[in-house]
């Protein structure tokens, strides 16, 4: 069996209250580094080039340890979520974070994966 992890971000969230009393550019917004509904295959070749600078390195060092895992075979959230193939995350911007969804896609083994 092979895998492929689907990263697709839910949406964009801004904390304005904690941006005007914390962040020197409060005016900054949404993250704009993702557009809510962007999707994102990945495959062994797209982790090992860590998305060739496509993605935010901050986002990316959350969430590589489970799109690794997904990449393995392995469950994201055993127990936690309904599908242990599909976890929601976020990355660590206190005051406007991304909320990720990954969904692992397992492939017959003669699939080629790019």
């Amino acid at each position: 069996m092979q895998y492929q992890v689907k990263l697709t971000v839910l949406r964009r969230e801004l904390y304005q209250d904690l941006m005007d009393e914390y962040i020197a550019r409060p005016n900054a917004g949404k993250c704009s580094r993702f557009e809510d509904g962007q999707e994102f295959l990945i495959d062994r070749k797209a982790f090992g080039r860590a998305l060739d600078g496509q993605f935010c390195a901050e986002a990316w060092d959350c969430l590589s340890r489970y799109i690794y895992a997904g990449l393995q075979g392995g469950a994201f959230m055993r127990g936690w979520t309904k599908d242990e193939k599909v976890m929601i995350t976020c990355c660590n911007d206190g005051v406007r974070p991304v909320i990720f969804k990954l969904e692992r896609i397992d492939l017959p083994d003669e699939v080629e994966t790019s």
